[in-house]
């Protein structure tokens, strides 16, 4: 069968989605992934057909259909529909190279990424099944009543009055960390990806001190998220440990001179993770859950509002330990490292939830899901 996935607007969201997609290639499907043109290069080196369906990028998304710039608001709830309209806008305007992509080549099945909105929408253009795929633990709800209020042009065109609902979701949230309110899933095992290159032998064992990772996601570049990357960096930076700094290499080089006790650039976490001994991040979907697909405890500091849910979960659970945005001095981050670092509770619970990841369907049991589900 034919299988079309359709990815959000950045490379960390089409990490989430390569591992179905590869399984769904191996087991004989033909597959193609629509994302952004800016995209594609993570999309091909994935192994994966790719088509772009937009030129644009997610920072233009920040001006509405008028062409004027939004502000980010403070309010928490107005965040979330800011984001939503945002993914909204984004979904519109890959709408015309979706419906020019299906018009020739007659998917099947349509697969999409929870925030990527043109998936349901294409999904009913073409009059075939469409499954929701999660890409990290989850979002408030309130971004998708957003989006579906900015596409009511795109549903009215298509004769939709609502958003399709999924006819299935793929969830890779663990058992124990989902919301007690969350929908029914196909549970999959969370498979880490990211773009590859040669390793390097230090990637596969560690030295006498302890050895942590910093990141900050696949996204940053020097004018964004660049100010999260650096603050984190200076303020693990005084700890006693072997420091990993995950960062493009062209952003590791802005970081200046660091001390001997510190590497920056390409690090692989699907790799080097298993290495650390913890992970502080800005709880990007990725890092948090190729993290505890690796069994390592994490320091989590939710700078974005829609990811302080999966945060406040993982902390209950003991596995993580959530640092406030406001209270983030480098005196309550070290001293939270510290925490993690020295009491051996926050790694047992890392490596039971890690047990209990390990036990879920993997991707090609989950292909066979969505032949039954076109069949």
């Amino acid at each position: 069968m034919k299988i079309l996935f359709v990815a959000g607007g950045s490379s960390g969201v089409v990490f989430s989605l390569v591992p179905l997609a590869q399984a769904a290639r191996n087991a004989g499907h033909e597959v193609v992934m629509a994302a952004p043109e800016d995209c594609m290069r993570i999309v091909n080196g994935a192994g994966v057909p790719g088509f772009a369906v937009t030129s644009k990028v997610m920072k233009d998304f920040l001006y509405d259909r008028r062409g004027v710039l939004q502000s980010i608001p403070d309010d928490l709830h107005e965040r979330y529909l800011f984001n939503g309209r945002c993914f909204g806008r984004y979904a519109a305007a890959c709408v015309d190279g979706l419906i020019s992509l299906v018009d020739r080549w007659q998917p099947d099945l349509v697969v999409g990424g929870v925030l990527a909105f043109a998936g349901p929408l294409i999904a009913s253009y073409a009059g075939v099944p469409y499954v929701k795929h999660a890409v990290d633990m989850g979002e408030p709800r309130t971004i998708d009543l957003a989006a579906a209020a900015e596409l009511g042009p795109e549903l009215e065109a298509l004769g939709l009055y609502e958003m399709p609902s999924a006819d299935l979701f793929v969830d890779t949230c663990p058992p124990s960390l989902r919301p007690a309110d969350a929908p029914a899933a196909q549970l999959m095992r969370y498979v880490p990806y990211t773009s590859q290159r040669p390793l390097a032998p230090w990637m596969f064992s560690r030295g006498e001190r302890p050895r942590v990772l910093v990141s900050a996601g696949s996204r940053v570049t020097k004018d964004s998220d660049f100010e999260i990357l650096s603050g984190l960096v200076s303020k693990v930076a005084s700890l006693d440990v072997e420091l990993l700094v995950a960062a493009p290499d062209s952003v590791a080089e802005e970081l200046g001179p660091l001390p001997e006790n510190v590497t920056a650039g390409w690090i692989p976490l699907d790799v080097v993770a298993r290495t650390c001994d913890l992970v502080v991040s800005h709880a990007g979907g990725n890092t948090v859950l190729g993290s505890m697909a690796a069994g390592v405890p994490q320091v989590l500091i939710p700078y974005l509002p829609y990811v302080v849910g999966y945060t406040e979960r993982l902390s209950a659970y003991g596995a993580a330990k959530m640092v406030d945005p406001a209270d983030d001095s480098p005196e309550n981050i070290a001293e939270a490292c510290r925490e993690v670092l020295e009491d051996p509770h926050y790694r047992e619970r890392a490596r039971a939830v890690s047990a209990e990841m390990a036990q879920l369907p993997l991707p090609a049991r989950v292909v066979g899901v969505l032949e039954d589900l076109v069949g």
